[in-house]
């Protein structure tokens, strides 16, 4: 019987704090005193550091995020500089960028400095965007995805449940990410800080796991991610997840919050038979 395999992925936040932007899920947004980490962009050296690590322990992708809602020329070039230097010292990854909204040109540039996949979510539906977010529009988003897609980078393309979106939404958000075809979907469940505007209730497990079950019907070419909230709304039952079509996973911390140790997911992982993605596909 052939083994299981998931792709792991990890994330470096490149930069964290002073986005200018009042999304209302987000610890990093405009005029939130989020107890967090902020600063500016970090090394080459310490990026390509924390890819050794993250190869060590299995990942195949790796995402180098940015805060802010755009890239500009200069941060263009400080991403390419720094997937540069990874791709050089850890070829064997898998490099996503995470940098907002974007030119065609910027994306190219990306793509021709090692990048393999584009992460912009639309984060939900195009209705209940507004209430979420007044910076900027979900069409701007969308934009960026197609960009993306048209430079050839893969796509990295899902958003964020529980943020009191209705069901109506949910199938929306998801039939969005269908026109799209992503190559892969994360999956991101909210929680709730007492420095955001969102206060909601967090999830059930067996919602959450409802919202998992949607999105891989929804999308049965993409590989299905877990991501953000896994450890804090599934708890006990968090590896139910592969049961459910996820084959995918954020390993590490994410980017304001703490995440299960990943020597301690690699070990469940192997007790449950997987083996891990070595080639994207």
């Amino acid at each position: 019987m052939p083994m299981k395999t998931i792709m792991l992925c990890a994330i470096s936040s490149l930069s964290a704090g002073n986005c200018s932007e009042d999304c209302h899920y987000c610890t990093q947004s405009a005029g939130t005193k989020a107890d967090i980490k902020r600063y500016k962009l970090k090394s080459p050296e310490q990026v390509v550091d924390e890819a050794k690590k993250a190869y060590a322990n299995h990942a195949l992708g790796f995402c180098l995020v940015t805060s802010g809602a755009r890239l500009d020329d200069q941060k263009t070039e400080q991403v390419a500089r720094i997937a540069r230097a990874v791709g050089k010292e850890v070829p064997q990854l898998m490099l996503i960028a995470c940098n907002g909204m974007a030119s065609l040109e910027q994306l190219k540039e990306l793509k021709n400095a090692g990048i393999f996949s584009y992460n912009h979510n639309l984060e939900t539906s195009r209705e209940f965007f507004p209430k979420i977010c007044t910076t900027h529009s979900w069409d701007e988003r969308w934009q960026t995805n197609l960009d993306a897609k048209a430079t050839g980078l893969q796509l990295c393309c899902g958003g964020i449940y529980g943020i009191g979106e209705s069901e109506a939404d949910r199938a929306s958000f998801r039939a969005s990410l269908k026109e799209l075809a992503p190559f892969s979907s994360p999956i991101n469940f909210f929680i709730a800080n007492p420095a955001l505007k969102i206060d909601t209730p967090r999830l059930s497990v067996d919602e959450a796991l409802k919202i998992v079950d949607d999105t891989a019907l929804a999308l049965p070419n993409a590989r299905i991610m877990i991501a953000g909230g896994r450890e804090a709304v599934l708890g006990e039952r968090q590896y139910e997840i592969f049961d459910h079509g996820v084959s995918a996973v954020v390993i590490g911390d994410y980017l304001t919050t703490k995440g299960e140790e990943s020597c301690k997911d690699i070990a469940k992982f192997k007790q449950m038979g997987f083996e891990f993605a070595s080639k994207c596909h």
